[in-house]
C-alpha cells in the first residue's frame, strides 16, 4: 500500500471516528470542526502530496517536508491556545456560579431562620 493511500485511509478513519464521537455526544461540535479539518488535511495531503512541494516553494522553503513540521507544530500550538482560552472561560463561569450559589444559600439560610422564628412566635400565642 502506498503512503498516499495510507494517508487517505487514515484521514477517512479519523473523520469516521470524529463523526461517531459527535453522534454519541462525546465530542462537542466546537471541537469536532477542528478535528474534521485535520482529517481533511491528512486526506488531501495524502492523496495530493505534491501540494506540499508547491506550497513550500511559494513560501520559500527549500526542503518541503519541513513545511509539514511547521504546520503540525503551529496547529498544535493553536489547539493548546484554544484549549487554554476555553479552560479560562470555564473557570470564570464556575467561580461566578459558586459565588451565586453562596449568595442563594445565605439568603435561604436567612429565610429559613426567619421562618422558624415566625413559627415559634405563632405557636407560643
Amino acid at each position: 500500500m502506498s503512503y498516499q493511500l495510507t494517508s487517505a485511509v487514515l484521514g477517512l478513519i479519523l473523520a469516521s471516528i470524529i463523526l461517531w464521537l459527535i453522534r454519541r455526544d462525546h465530542l462537542h461540535s466546537r471541537h469536532a470542526l477542528w478535528w474534521l479539518l485535520v482529517a481533511v488535511a491528512i486526506m488531501l495531503l495524502g492523496m495530493f502530496p505534491y501540494l506540499i512541494d508547491i506550497i513550500a516553494l511559494q513560501l520559500g522553503i527549500s526542503y518541503p517536508p519541513t513545511l509539514l513540521f511547521i504546520l503540525g507544530i503551529s496547529m498544535v500550538l493553536l489547539k493548546v491556545l484554544s484549549i487554554d482560552l476555553h479552560h479560562s472561560q470555564l473557570e470564570r463561569k464556575v467561580r461566578r456560579l459558586t459565588q451565586r450559589l453562596a449568595i442563594l444559600e445565605g439568603e435561604n439560610a436567612h429565610m429559613s431562620h426567619h421562618y422558624m422564628q415566625d413559627d415559634e412566635t405563632d405557636s407560643s400565642h
